[in-house]
């Protein structure tokens, strides 16, 4: 496979940039981390503005119709700013769930307001610590009413209205799972927020007592629906965390290439050397996986599931381990508050649990593979 990303998408990754270079400065993802404000409301509005939060949603629904490949552009940029708003919960999660199963009715109610940054929305999956599985859903759905407790959930406190995976039987298969729309600012639902190592990217605890709620896709096909927005989500966010790994690497570079030390650029010992060239390889091969995913996305190709997986280790691995080596170039400044390097950190630590843990997409991976093997 030879793939790249076409003039006019890579003017959109370039426009996204410049756009998110002014609006998105290092201030502004420090005035939500330090508890100024829940997201930022101006970029958000920005964002819709710019039309970027529309990019893959139908024309028909209030979006540009443009695609996958130019989400995967848009996300990339995003992680490099490490924007501080719910762009991840709301586009690649809800969005997605509501344009894969949604019926026209709920599309028209909500993809709009998406697009126009009117809604946030947000997937509630977990219910503590753990990866996701069917037997680990004990939320339950009894006459479209939900009762019961989902943390962490990104962006819950914020979110206008979420998508709720829940019981409906007691079996433990895969066919008990259903997903339901809720309204956030009904009656029945109580969110609370969570301290989180990230507070850039807020998760909240969603309280169900009698909430009533709306069917979203067949009732026996709520985890293969999850499956699929899990394995488009799982693409999306790589992009945001070889976007986030990108940076490090450049913060990393330029620091080491100012820093004077016994008379010289510490980037011409040969340590710093070869930290900043491991980090690069580790970047360079997570967006090589991360491209592949991107091809997968967009021509829903068989290999999607196997794709998102590798997109999803690789990229965890590569922003983790360029945001830690980019404290360790700064040295002893890389672990001060005024330096942005810990804000890196914090977003590749968040992003790597944000759709199951690295080892649950190892054996994502490996399992898909067996399976396309043994086919």
């Amino acid at each position: 496979m030879n793939f790249d990303f076409s003039d006019d998408q890579k003017q959109l990754r370039d426009q996204a940039r410049k756009f998110l270079t002014e609006k998105c400065p290092p201030k502004a993802v420090r005035a939500v981390l330090d508890g100024k404000a829940d997201y930022d409301r101006e970029l958000w509005k920005g964002l819709a503005d710019m039309g970027f939060l529309g990019v893959a949603i139908p024309e028909e629904f209030g979006g540009a119709g443009a695609g996958h490949l130019e989400l995967c552009v848009l996300a990339e940029e995003m992680g490099r700013a490490l924007a501080p708003v719910p762009f991840s919960s709301t586009v690649y999660l809800a969005a997605e769930a509501l344009m894969i199963a949604g019926s026209d009715a709920q599309k028209q109610k909500w993809l709009p307001k998406i697009a126009a940054g009117e809604a946030i929305g947000t997937l509630a999956l977990f219910e503590g610590p753990g990866n996701p599985s069917p037997k680990a859903i004990k939320l339950t759905a009894s006459n479209d009413t939900l009762n019961g407790v989902k943390k962490p959930v990104a962006d819950g406190a914020i979110a206008d209205f979420a998508v709720v995976a829940a019981r409906t039987g007691s079996s433990g298969r895969e066919s008990d799972i259903a997903l339901y729309l809720v309204d956030l600012k009904a009656d029945g639902v109580e969110a609370k927020v969570l301290t989180g190592i990230d507070p850039t990217r807020q998760q909240a605890e969603l309280i169900f007592r009698n909430c009533k709620a709306e069917p979203l896709g067949a009732a026996n096909e709520g985890w293969s629906i999850l499956t699929r927005v899990l394995d488009r989500a799982a693409v999306l966010v790589a992009f945001e965390q070889v976007g986030g790994s990108d940076r490090a690497l450049e913060m990393g570079r330029d620091y080491a290439l100012d820093r004077i030390a016994f008379g010289r650029p510490i980037g011409s010992f040969q340590a710093v050397k070869h930290m900043l060239a491991d980090m690069y390889v580790s970047a360079t091969l997570a967006r090589s996986n991360c491209y592949y995913g991107a091809w997968a996305l967009s021509t829903d190709a068989g290999e999607l599931p196997e794709a998102a997986a590798a997109a999803r280790v690789s990229a965890t691995q590569a922003f983790q381990h360029c945001a830690k080596n980019n404290i360790q170039v700064h040295g002893g400044m890389g672990f001060t508050w005024e330096f942005d390097c810990h804000m890196y950190y914090r977003r590749a630590n968040a992003l790597a649990l944000g759709l199951g843990s690295l080892s649950y997409w190892e054996d994502q991976l490996i399992d898909r593979m067996r399976k396309k093997n043994a086919a």
